[in-house]
């Protein structure tokens, strides 16, 4: 680790991809937030709905990452191997699967969210509330699609400030089109939680052509459909094999939250409402993570194709170090001011007192957390994908899923029982897979090598 602190070049690299990322996901999650946030305004019951919605709608997310992350760590790998038409045939797969299965997925959910909602257990009343959010923002699901697989492209060129700017202007937009559509100012209709979708979706709609333009004429102007033909049914399961099993894992690791969010269900409204805005509070506690991990992978691609496993190795190890330290202290800080936190978004004491306690367990939580989306994004980008998809099967729900019922609901911990169970998941998944890390079986895995 101290050696490579020296590396100038590679620290500068690192830095080059995490920041703008950074700033990005912090943008992406003020997205949802804004949402949560303005409609807390209009009723507490509106946002438990919203928050059940999003918590499938982020399966559909991940659903689309399978393609996204495979061409993530293919561009990278092929791009510090110096394989440019292995890169283009990459990108023009990635976009054509995404956007089938976008269209395909978003119409299933736009047809079948009353009763997708029905299943999570929601009341009538809050099914009515949720459900033409849904219908919406799912909808109109395969914009984002697309746009995934674009940024992710960027990104590993190194031009990651792309995607940034282009989620800064959403979030703007995002925020003047909830206020005039939520609430019904300058003449617009007081639409709730569907003013907050259409203001979304059209955001999204918005950065998709901007990232299109931004991706095909300036980064990758060479980009032709040509490269298309044959059709590189080769790339599509590279593909597949990188993404099949790492978009599993964080399949997995959602469907263990839909399911305990079920269990939030089962304990009352009161804590159903206060793990929606605790999930909202906490994700500012591992956003730098998600950003590191990801600058992490993409260096770490790059080095693999390149023959550099010691510099990889290097890039993870410091990289862990200073997510944990990071999150630690934001999650800190947030605990310290949680009642004041949920004060402005609740009026309901129950709320109030549930979110905070909540909030001090979560400090534990987000070491293991820090250390996982670390160790996770460097082993898949290393090829290693197979590995946390396994482990993360067994150990969510055989310690999260499972002892969030037995604490939560079977012993009446309430909220404070499930966050310990998600903690001691997170944490046991960290040992798991820093051990695999430094094992280094990892180097044996890779798509690419540059020739020497």
């Amino acid at each position: 680790m101290k050696k490579w602190l020296k590396n100038k070049p590679l620290r500068r690299q690192l830095f080059s991809l995490t920041s703008p990322i950074f700033v990005e996901t912090l943008l992406i999650m003020l997205l949802g937030a804004t949402d949560v946030v303005m409609l807390s305004r209009y009723s507490d019951d509106t946002v438990a709905a919203v928050g059940v919605v999003n918590q499938l709608l982020n399966l559909v997310f991940i659903l689309y990452g399978i393609t996204t992350l495979g061409t993530s760590v293919l561009c990278a790998q092929y791009l510090g191997a110096r394989q440019k038409n292995n890169v283009m045939q990459t990108i023009g797969v990635s976009i054509t699967v995404n956007l089938v299965v976008g269209l395909a997925v978003s119409a299933g959910l736009y047809l079948l969210a009353p009763q997708l909602l029905g299943l999570m257990g929601l009341s009538d009343e809050l099914i009515g509330r949720g459900k033409t959010y849904m219908q919406i923002v799912a909808g109109f699901s395969f914009i984002q699609a697309v746009a995934m697989t674009m940024s992710s492209v960027l990104r590993s060129h190194n031009k990651a400030y792309y995607p940034m700017y282009v989620t800064l202007l959403m979030n703007i937009l995002n925020i003047a089109g909830n206020y005039l559509l939520i609430f019904g100012k300058w003449g617009f209709p007081a639409l709730g939680a569907p003013g907050a979708a259409v203001s979304t979706s059209v955001c999204r709609f918005i950065a998709l052509l901007l990232l299109g333009y931004i991706l095909f004429k300036k980064v990758v102007p060479q980009f032709t459909l040509s490269c298309l033909r044959p059709f590189p049914w080769d790339k599509v399961k590279n593909l597949m094999i990188i993404g099949l099993p790492a978009a599993g894992e964080q399949v997995s690791y959602n469907l263990s939250q839909v399911v305990i969010t079920y269990f939030s269900v089962l304990i009352g409204t009161a804590a159903l409402t206060a793990r929606t805005y605790a999930m909202n509070i906490v994700m500012f506690s591992y956003v730098f993570s998600i950003a590191l991990g990801q600058g992490a992978a993409i260096s770490i691609g790059h080095l693999v194709g390149a023959d550099r496993d010691n510099a990889a190795f290097s890039v993870e190890k410091y990289s862990i170090h200073l997510s944990v330290l990071i999150s630690v202290l934001i999650s800190i800080l947030t605990a310290l001011v949680g009642t004041n936190i949920f004060k402005m978004l609740s009026a309901n004491p129950d709320v109030i007192k549930i979110g905070a306690v909540v909030l001090y367990i979560d400090i534990v939580l987000e070491i293991g957390r820090a250390v996982n989306i670390t160790s996770v994004n460097s082993l898949n980008a290393a090829g290693d994908v197979f590995y946390p998809f396994i482990t993360g099967i067994i150990v969510m729900w055989g310690v999260a899923t499972l002892c969030a019922y037995i604490l939560g609901v079977w012993w009446g911990w309430g909220l404070a029982g499930i966050w310990l169970a998600m903690a001691l998941d997170e944490n046991i998944r960290a040992v798991i897979f820093e051990r695999r890390w430094k094992s280094r079986k990892w180097q044996s895995k890779a798509f690419a090598r540059r020739k020497a």
